[in-house]
């Protein structure tokens, strides 16, 4: 633990320093922000491109793994039931909160946002004409293994790891075996490789912190207070939830659970990247007790459809467009819109601003000008982190609350 205390300090260290360095270049030296933004974000692009390479072979090696060594389909197909349940029903809950709280604090209304060259919105306005049946299904059922890996498409890895799994599961221990222990040692030895790569974190925070506040400054905070305000007020109403339902799951152990994830918090909120965590959160949720068969088989499905914090962000930031533009929508009209994210939201994974190109696609489905996306895009890095924290958090209490009510969550693995 001691370990895990030091890389935390160390992150936050990095956290400040990145916003002192960034405040730094953009007041005394304006003209080399944008060279000094490029070079320094390669330290978090270093950090992200390290837990990217090993993304694909452990959500593959840990899924294959965990659905053979249940054997039994019923399991199975239990686990993934349950697992379903709460990812719909946090879903439904992330959209309805953010709904409720955007038209009660009607951040459009108030705010005075200064009105963005529509071109920066282009290259997602372009990717949201693409969206379609078509697409989901592409992004789902790969054609090749070998292409959903060389492109980390976690959704097609997951769907071939699942149905090799299953395959393995009914092949008889004496042929599987092998197999999967093969896999499990692959599986371990990857972990192993977590904890170097983590104590590259610091550096991807100061690089990717840096950056943005070098180019940006302070002012962008100014002139966005009022939305970004409600909508980190929205995020917090919805961890509150999100707690609350954990506490009633896991009790008192919820605040062990959130000890030990504070780090994947924390890392995710700086880089913005919810993916950058995962070998982490499987490392941690096995050490708090929780049965590695089920964390190697919810965690993958939660990050194709349970981002908790992108899911609320889509109603707010759709209806927060409609209030810009003036356009008053209908209660139906809202809940009808909600309901379309619901569905098409569970298509995105693996495609790159998901969220954004999400809701230009629901904007022109509903009458409001997708180009006012341009008003929110000099802000999303800052709504990013937020959402990616959320996603991060909701993931994680859906792994321990489906291991609890499968009676799989053991004492803490370094209590023992």
């Amino acid at each position: 633990m001691k370990g895990q205390n030091k890389l935390f300090i160390a992150i936050v260290i990095a956290l400040v320093l990145g916003v002192g360095i960034g405040g730094i270049v953009h007041v005394k030296y304006p003209e080399s922000a944008e060279p000094f933004s490029k070079n320094i974000k390669l330290l978090g692009t270093v950090f992200i491109r390290l837990v990217q390479m090993i993304i694909a072979p452990l959500v593959f090696t840990t899924l294959v793994v965990g659905i053979a060594k249940m054997s039994d389909i019923k399991m199975i197909g239990r686990v993934g039931t349950k697992a379903m349940l709460w990812f719909i029903s946090a879903s439904l809950v992330s959209l309805f909160i953010g709904l409720m709280l955007v038209n009660w604090l009607e951040p459009g209304h108030v705010t005075k946002l200064p009105i963005q060259d529509v071109a920066s919105a282009d290259e997602l306005l372009k990717s949201s004409k693409s969206f379609s049946m078509e697409d989901f299904v592409k992004h789902m059922i790969p054609k090749s293994l070998f292409e959903a890996f060389a492109t980390n498409e976690v959704l097609q890895i997951v769907v071939f790891a699942i149905m090799f799994g299953v395959a393995l599961a009914n092949l008889g221990e004496e042929y599987a075996q092998p197999v999967v222990k093969l896999f499990d040692i692959i599986a371990h030895a990857i972990l192993k490789m977590v904890g170097y790569i983590m104590w590259f974190a610091p550096l991807g925070v100061l690089g990717a912190i840096a950056a943005v506040v070098a180019t940006n400054g302070f002012e962008i905070f100014k002139v966005y207070a009022i939305y970004l305000r409600d909508f980190f007020f929205a995020l917090g109403v919805l961890w509150l939830v999100l707690l609350l339902v954990g506490y009633l799951i896991l009790g008192n152990r919820l605040f062990d659970l959130l000890r030990r994830i504070k780090e994947p918090l924390l890392i995710a909120f700086s880089t913005t990247s919810s993916e950058a965590v995962f070998p982490k959160l499987v490392e941690e949720l096995e050490k708090f007790g929780c049965n590695s068969r089920v964390v190697s088989f919810i965690l993958p499905l939660g990050y194709s459809f349970n981002l908790d914090g992108s899911m609320m962000y889509m109603t707010f930031a759709s209806i927060f467009i409609a209030q810009i533009y003036g356009i008053e929508m209908t209660l139906g009209q809202q809940i009808t819109m909600l309901l379309v994210l619901m569905l098409t939201s569970k298509g995105i994974a693996g495609v790159p601003r998901a969220s954004l190109v999400i809701i230009v696609a629901t904007c022109s489905m509903f009458g409001i000008p997708p180009e006012g996306i341009a008003l929110i895009l000099p802000i999303d890095h800052f709504c990013d982190m937020g959402r990616s924290m959320t996603n991060v958090l909701g993931n994680t209490l859906a792994t321990s609350a489906v291991s609890k009510w499968e009676g799989q969550l053991t004492e803490p693995l370094d209590k023992i």
